[in-house]
């Protein structure tokens, strides 16, 4: 490698990081916290809410007003009337609608606060601007009210909220996690290394690694809108990613020094043998993150993109930039020692164990497999549903009011469903025909012992035995929100009764789904679509699982396909598919165990254990901990292929191969466990599952995968490991 070409290297990785700076600094608060499912039922009824009924209420905040005399009375009358003025003249604000509006009681809780519901602008509504101009405005009311009334609190949530919120607690926790975590992984590293320079460059690449792919994310976010989950997915993978392959480089490089090389040489060798495992091992992880496209939920396509763009930015700043640096270093890569006695590249104690698992390689998979099929026997109990009970972070503003606002309405306003009845042509809802179908549908919904409240527009002015005649006294603005134009759809908006759980609304929706419109209203040629969140969470679980099967199969053969064309075998990318699924499901078993148990959901920090899962968890942890489980299996079977081209037996070769990198591997498996352990003690319970899965990973795979049953099952192919290829097959 030429100095000028040292050069343009570090030239080039230093315009990227000067780039990406000033765009990762913002990256947090463009991202969007919500989730979005195209072509969903869900996301047709909340298009046809915009489009076809233009109703102000598409979209919603939700204000709560506590201190204040109850609505009920005329001081209590006067000052609701005014703050809803107020907030009806904010930018973005489509309608408001309380008890000032309505004499409902449904807007007055049982403590007397009133809540009222906010229309928003759908084109805004998920903008930190306007939640701030939200706020801003009940900052200046109270101000204004606050001698007449000193308790009064104007409190916002709903999903603008929440979301914004989302976004600042999140920047927060990412930053507390790396906080924590990178003095732990320096240490684990000097330990590795013995030395202070050594331990400190696997830490900057990924500080780099990070860098440049946020800023990378934040250029793609202004074409393409990205999740704020890929924020974390982004620091725990980038940063595993770059240390993993750091480590094994640098190792290398140490090994090519020892033997005599000078710097440039040694630099150049440990790049074309150690940097060739590290491109087909980002290329195996990336097939995780690639498959992930295919799901069509913009957060999981979110993951995948950050998963890919992490891990491209890892593999070319491994084989590129850290050679360089190792050149410039040069002997003083070891500088820094406290001690020197020992040697990374071959432990005897890592030869002794692999000596002992050539010699009772029956005895190793029988030891070390019945844990596993234990662990992953209980990944059969998972429930994909979600988690019932509080699991949104408590720290939020927006959550707790939430919560509050469930604890006291007369409604669940926060599951509200949304059903839009599409009438046959000649059968309009001004006919008796559509006006009748209509109102049976309302009635029907009800006498549902699960439902508070119906709106509906046969319902806005309930008069015994009703018709079509009704619609003249209605309010024109009230018309355009609950049937369309022609008069040929009807919205009907069911107000779940309070202590609903989403499970349960959701079970409410396949329900309403499962059963035939023609048959609730009486009138054959009727549709029905239903939306509102509960849809939207139903759908979010149906299109998770349905893809889980598609991406299961891709993962697993563009894997194979990967390992057989490096390895130019069959038997040994089969051996390795086979223990990553058994390490995946392990895994997962183990996820399942300690969050909806007891006693390992009061370890984790939960109250109570879930009772339920997040429908995303399964593809995550299948797509994220296979293809990081196939990370370390690169690192051992390259090492095992390189002794077998240099002549040695299958049992040599397997032992030199398990001393080389056994203690590569290992300080690898901790570096990554502490980074995912850092990232559990978040107040987001995804990423806590997702922390604990993929540390528990990790766990299995450096011990009793990879140093284990991986080496047994090598140990009993003997030659046969190699075939069709000449039995010196392997990456070269």
């Amino acid at each position: 490698m030429r100095g000028r070409s040292q050069l343009l290297i570090v030239i080039i990785w230093t315009i990227l990081g000067l780039i990406a700076l000033p765009l990762a600094s913002k990256l947090n608060q463009e991202l969007d916290a919500s989730t979005t499912l195209k072509g969903s039922e869900s996301a047709g009824v909340e298009t046809s809410l915009q489009r076809r009924f233009r109703s102000p209420f598409a979209k919603i905040a939700l204000l709560r007003i506590q201190g204040a005399p109850s609505p009920r009375t005329a001081r209590g009358r006067e000052l609701l009337e005014q703050v809803t003025s107020v907030i009806k003249n904010v930018p973005a604000v489509t309608g408001v609608m309380s008890y000032a509006d309505r004499d409902d009681s449904l807007f007055i809780a049982r403590d007397e606060s009133s809540i009222v519901i906010v229309g928003l602008s759908p084109s805004k509504s998920s903008g930190d601007d306007l939640l701030r101009s939200l706020r801003r405005a009940s900052d200046e009311l109270i101000s204004r009210w606050q001698t007449s009334y000193p308790g009064l609190s104007l409190s916002w949530t709903g999903e603008a909220a929440v979301n914004a919120d989302l976004r600042r607690l999140s920047a927060a926790s990412t930053r507390a996690s790396e906080i924590r975590v990178l003095p732990l992984t320096l240490l684990v590293l000097f330990v590795a290394f013995r030395g202070w320079i050594a331990a400190a460059l696997p830490i900057l690449c990924g500080a780099l690694t990070i860098l440049v792919s946020m800023g990378i994310l934040a250029a793609l976010n202004r074409i393409w809108p990205v999740s704020l989950i890929a924020l974390s997915i982004i620091s725990m993978v980038g940063l595993g990613l770059s240390i993993d392959y750091a480590l094994l480089i640098v190792s290398r490089y140490r090994d090519e020094l020892a033997t005599g090389r000078e710097r440039c040489a040694a630099a150049v060798e440990a790049t074309k043998q150690a940097g060739h495992t590290v491109i087909v091992s980002g290329s195996a992880i990336a097939v995780g993150f690639g498959a992930m496209l295919f799901v069509p939920v913009s957060e999981v396509r979110s993951i995948g993109v950050a998963g890919l763009l992490v891990t491209t930015v890892a593999v070319l700043l491994a084989v590129s930039l850290l050679p360089v640096a190792l050149i410039r270093l040069g002997t003083r890569i070891g500088a820094g020692r406290l001690w020197r006695r020992g040697q990374l590249s071959a432990p005897e104690r890592w030869r002794r164990w692999a000596t002992w698992v050539s010699r009772r390689p029956w005895r190793v998979l029988a030891i070390a497999g019945v844990p596993l099929l234990f662990l992953a026997a209980q990944a059969l109990h998972f429930r994909f549903d979600l988690p019932r009970g509080r699991w949104l972070p408590e720290s939020a503003e927006s959550v707790r009011v939430l919560h509050e606002i469930d604890a006291v309405a007369n409604g669940n306003f926060g599951q509200i469903i949304y059903l839009i009845l599409d009438l046959p042509a000649g059968s309009d809802v001004e006919s008796e025909a559509g006006w009748r179908a209509a109102s049976k549908l309302a009635r029907h919904y009800a006498r549902d012992e699960r439902i508070q409240h119906v709106w509906s527009i046969t319902t806005v002015n309930p008069k015994p035995l009703a018709g079509p005649e009704i619609l003249a006294q209605i309010p024109q603005s009230v018309r355009d929100s609950l049937i369309t134009p022609d008069g040929l759809a009807v919205l009907v908006q069911l107000l779940p009764k309070p202590g609903l759980a989403p499970t349960d609304a959701a079970a409410l929706v396949r329900e309403i789904r499962a059963a035939d419109p023609q048959v609730l209203t009486g009138l054959a040629g009727t549709r029905l679509q239903v939306g509102g969140v509960p849809a939207f969470n139903v759908d979010y679980q149906d299109i998770i699982t349905q893809s889980l099967g598609l991406i299961a199969s891709i993962v697993v053969c563009v894997t194979l396909l990967v390992l057989t064309v490096t390895f130019r075998s069959v038997l040994i990318p089969l051996k390795a598919v086979m223990l990553n699924l058994l390490s995946v499901a392990a895994a997962f078993g183990a996820t399942t165990v300690v969050f909806q148990s007891e006693w390992g959901s009061r370890l984790l920090g939960l109250p109570r254990p879930l009772q339920g899962g997040f429908p995303i968890v399964p593809v995550l942890v299948f797509c994220i901990v296979f293809g990081l489980s196939m990370d370390y299996e690169v690192f051992l079977v390259a090492r095992i292929a390189d002794g077998r081209r240099a002549g040695m037996s299958d049992t040599q070769a397997l032992i030199e191969g398990v001393s080389k990198m056994g203690r590569v591997i290992t300080f690898a498996a901790a570096t990554m466990m502490l980074i995912f352990a850092g990232f559990m003690s978040g107040e987001f319970v995804l990423i806590k599952i997702l922390g604990f899965t993929l540390g528990v990973a990790v766990l299995i795979e450096a011990t009793l995968i990879r140093l284990a049953m991986g080496p047994a099952l090598i140990q009993l192919a003997g030659r046969w490991n190699w075939w069709p290829g000449r039995a010196s097959a392997g990456p070269r």
